[in-house]
C-alpha cells in the first residue's frame, strides 16, 4: 500500500479530520539525507505534518513550508508540501546520535525555539505564522501552533517507527473542531483522542488512515478527498544555472579561477549539479550578449 492522505468531515459537520500514511516518504527522506534514527523521527514527523497541511490548500500549486527552529543538536528542520501531495524536506544535522538506551528522544534533539509556517497561496505576500516550541515532540507543538496562531482548535498526532535505522511505518492525523461545534461533540472527540494508543502501533498493525479517522470521528464520517503522497523536489539544472548566473559575472569568474568548476547541492533532495569549467565559461560569456 503506497502513501496517501485523506480529508474527511464528521456526519454532523462539526469536525474535520486529516490522516496520512507516509512510510515511503520518510524512507526516501532517510535515504537521501542519511539520517540517523532520532533525526529520521523528527524529520519524518515534520514531513508528515506537511502532508497533512498540504490537504488544507485549495489549489495544487499552493505551498506550505514548515520550519522548526530549535536550539537542539538537530538544528533547523524544514518541510515543504503542495496541494498535490508532494513533499520534500531536510534537516541541518542528519547525524545526531540517539540516547544510549536507544530511545528516540526527539524533544532533546529538537530543543527549544519556534515553529514557523509559511503559506504561499498565490497572493502578493505569503501568510506567515509562528508559535513557540512547547515540547519538542512536534505533534504537541503543531497542535499548539494551530490552536493559538491560526485560531483553530486542533489535535495532532505524528509518529515514525524506526528499528535499527529502518523506517517501519510513519503517519499521522490532524483533527480540527469547526465553529459551532456543540459540547457533546467536543467531549466525545476528546474522549476518543485520550483513548488513542500509539499511532505507529496502530499503523504497524495495518490500520489505514480511514480507520484511524473513523475511530476518532465516528464510523459515519464522510471522506471528502484522497491524495497520493510522495517525495518530490522541484529543483533542476536549469534553475540551478539561473541561480549561479544571479551571482554575477565577477563571482563566477572568481569561482572559475579558484575552483575550476562549481558543484551545487540541493538542500531538499541532496541532488548534486556539477558545472564544469566550460559550463562556467558559457555562463560568463552570456553576460556579453
Amino acid at each position: 500500500m503506497g502513501d496517501y492522505a485523506i480529508r474527511a468531515i464528521s456526519a454532523n459537520g462539526q469536525v474535520r479530520g486529516f490522516a496520512a500514511l507516509t512510510t515511503e516518504l520518510v524512507q526516501e527522506l532517510q535515504r537521501r539525507h542519511q539520517t540517523l534514527p532520532v533525526v529520521s523521527a523528527a524529520l519524518g514527523r515534520t514531513a508528515t505534518m506537511g502532508a497533512l497541511m498540504g490537504l488544507t490548500l485549495k489549489e495544487e500549486k499552493h505551498k506550505v513550508t514548515l520550519q522548526v527552529q530549535g536550539d537542539g543538536p538537530i538544528g533547523q528542520i524544514v518541510a515543504d508540501a503542495n496541494g498535490r501531495g508532494e513533499v520534500r524536506g531536510y534537516v541541518d544535522n542528519p547525524a545526531v546520535e540517539g540516547n544510549q538506551d536507544y530511545k528516540l528522544d526527539v524533544a532533546s534533539a529538537v530543543g527549544k525555539g519556534s515553529i514557523y509556517v509559511i503559506k504561499d497561496l498565490g497572493l502578493k505576500e505569503p501568510y506567515r505564522g509562528t508559535s513557540p516550541i512547547i515540547s519538542g515532540e512536534l505533534a504537541e507543538d503543531f497542535t499548539y501552533y494551530l490552536t493559538v496562531s491560526e485560531q483553530i482548535p486542533s489535535s495532532v498526532g505524528l509518529g515514525v517507527l524506526v528499528q535499527k535505522e529502518k523506517i517501519l511505518v510513519s503517519g499521522g492525523y490532524m483533527i480540527q473542531v469547526l465553529p459551532g461545534a456543540d459540547d457533546e461533540t467536543i467531549s466525545r472527540l476528546e474522549q476518543r483522542i485520550s483513548e488513542l494508543k500509539s499511532i505507529t502501533e496502530r499503523l504497524k498493525e495495518g490500520e489505514t488512515p480511514e480507520k484511524l479517522l473513523a475511530f476518532l470521528m465516528g464510523n459515519d464520517l464522510e471522506i471528502l478527498h484522497r491524495e497520493p503522497v510522495q517525495f518530490a523536489c522541484n529543483c533542476s539544472r536549469t534553475k540551478t544555472e539561473a541561480m549561479l548566473k544571479a551571482l554575477g559575472r565577477e563571482e563566477l569568474e572568481s569561482i572559475l579561477r579558484e575552483l575550476g568548476q562549481a558543484e551545487v547541492i540541493c538542500h531538499f533532495c541532496n541532488e548534486k549539479y556539477l558545472f564544469s569549467a566550460g559550463d562556467l565559461e558559457k555562463l560568463i560569456s552570456s553576460f556579453d550578449r
